[in-house]
């Protein structure tokens, strides 16, 4: 297109006012500057007639007050592709893991509408993932999304890393890493254990970290989703892991307070349900081929009522709570059992027997909540013989569901275990029909199934 400039009226931090007098832009267009070829803002929104609202996507600390602006006449495309599997990119689909150059096969826009309903197909198979609590409590349904909820520090960014290792290793599915916001020791370390488990040639990772800017951590989920959808439309599994989720909510917040909008309910911006739909609409299966969606969301003070949380949460099949009371009492991964769900609870989904399984486990644990508070106010021995035996046999259950990972293997010095769903449900069967009331609870504690225990 013809040469097109306008100049930076104003700079606030990621944001960036650009004013044209001529030919405006139009929303999502790539604005480039002639003399520093490291800068690109992207146009946001308009506050008046030729005044645009940017947000830096690069160079922000080299843009200036008076300096040009040039019109690129595209929207951001990101390259996609098999070449991309095993490599590690930003928000522009650059390698940044000294691998050398990506061969390109194509490019394609971060920017498109959700498939329609009529494309969009719901699954009503199970994906087995070989951790005991996720695959019985809250099952997975293939092309379906499951989000991980908790605080800092309680075991989401694990629990997403031994899914990808699990689902890769044992299914042999093709994934999709966005990592928006989080600790790059994190992305590391997440990076090195991919590689030396030899998952990573089935992985594409796409990082965003919190040293980032609010526009790149903004956008970089949209670049990761991009490939996702690519893969699908190209008739294969794909497997979108988001870690983390809020922090997208976050990045949006700053941008918004930067942009002087007015705030809505608990501080957040106003469009926090539009951004949020914008990426999870999409993240859907189509005819072609399916995405299934493991998303860790960061719960801010352990509130599970905030505003941002609660703007993710109806997108879940299966939502997992991690409790900071779970993970204190040392039992791993630390799921809360009553106030974890899915959707999949469905005899004609499961079949009778885990269904009818899941339902005693709840109504055990429901018990054992309740004599929990009476043992701590009068103790134990103030229970009755019946009331004694459930609540040691739902302790046995709780331990039961303690599992040994792969990707902490080398911290913990134990071995992950992959437990399949079917010995799951007998194993809670023998629990539950008082098989194992005469064995010690502690002997429960982080086995693969029951068989463990005879050895």
């Amino acid at each position: 297109m013809e040469n097109i400039f306008g100049h930076i009226v104003s700079v606030r931090g990621d944001i960036v006012e650009v004013e044209f007098k001529v030919d405006p832009p139009s929303r999502h267009e790539l604005l480039f500057s002639p003399q520093e070829p490291n800068i690109a803002l992207e146009v946001y929104s308009s506050t008046e007639q030729n005044t645009f609202m940017c947000i830096a996507l690069s160079g922000s600390d080299k843009i200036f007050r008076g300096a040009k602006m040039q019109r690129s006449g595209k929207v951001l495309k990101v390259p996609v592709g098999q070449k991309l599997l095993g490599r590690v990119v930003d928000l522009f689909g650059n390698p940044v893991d000294d691998l050398g150059p990506i061969q390109e096969e194509d490019r394609i826009s971060i920017y498109r509408d959700a498939p329609v309903y009529d494309q969009v197909t719901l699954r009503g198979e199970f994906l087995e993932t070989g951790i005991k609590v996720l695959d019985f409590f809250t099952p997975v349904r293939r092309g379906g999304k499951i989000g991980l909820f908790g605080g800092s520090g309680v075991g989401k960014t694990v629990l997403v890393s031994e899914l990808m290792h699990n689902i890769a290793v044992y299914h042999k599915g093709m994934s999709v890493f966005a990592g928006i916001g989080e600790r790059i020791r994190e992305g590391h370390e997440l990076y090195e254990t991919l590689s030396s488990s030899k998952v990573l040639p089935n992985v594409a990772l796409v990082f965003g970290q919190m040293n980032e800017s609010a526009a790149v951590r903004f956008r970089v989920g949209l670049t990761a989703l991009s490939l996702a959808e690519h893969f699908r439309d190209s008739g294969k599994e794909v497997l979108f892991f988001i870690d983390n989720i809020y922090r997208f909510v976050q990045a949006g917040n700053e941008l918004s307070t930067l942009l002087n909008t007015i705030p809505s309910e608990d501080g957040y911006q106003a469009t926090l349900a539009g951004e949020v739909g914008v990426l999870q609409e999409r993240l859907v299966s189509t005819q072609k081929g399916t995405i299934t969606s493991i998303q860790a969301i960061y719960v801010p003070a352990d509130d599970i009522t905030d505003s941002g949380v609660q703007a993710i949460v109806p997108y879940f099949d299966s939502v997992v709570n991690l409790s900071r009371t779970v993970y204190q009492e040392g039992r791993h991964p630390s799921v809360d059992l009553l106030t974890s769900s899915s959707s999949l609870i469905d005899p004609n989904i499961l079949g009778y027997e885990h269904y009818e399984s899941v339902v005693e486990a709840e109504k055990l644990l429901k018990r054992y909540t309740s004599l929990q508070r009476i043992v701590s106010i009068v103790g134990e021995a103030e229970l009755s013989l019946e009331d004694r035996i459930m609540f040691h046999r739902a302790r046995k259950l709780l331990n039961y569901m303690t599992q040994d990972l792969f990707v902490v293997a080398d911290q913990s010095g134990r071995s992950g275990k992959y437990v399949k769903r079917d010995q799951v449900i007998k194993d809670v069967q023998s629990i539950l029909g008082g098989q194992l009331d005469n064995t010690p609870e502690e002997l429960l504690l982080y086995i693969g199934d029951l068989s463990e225990l005879k050895k």
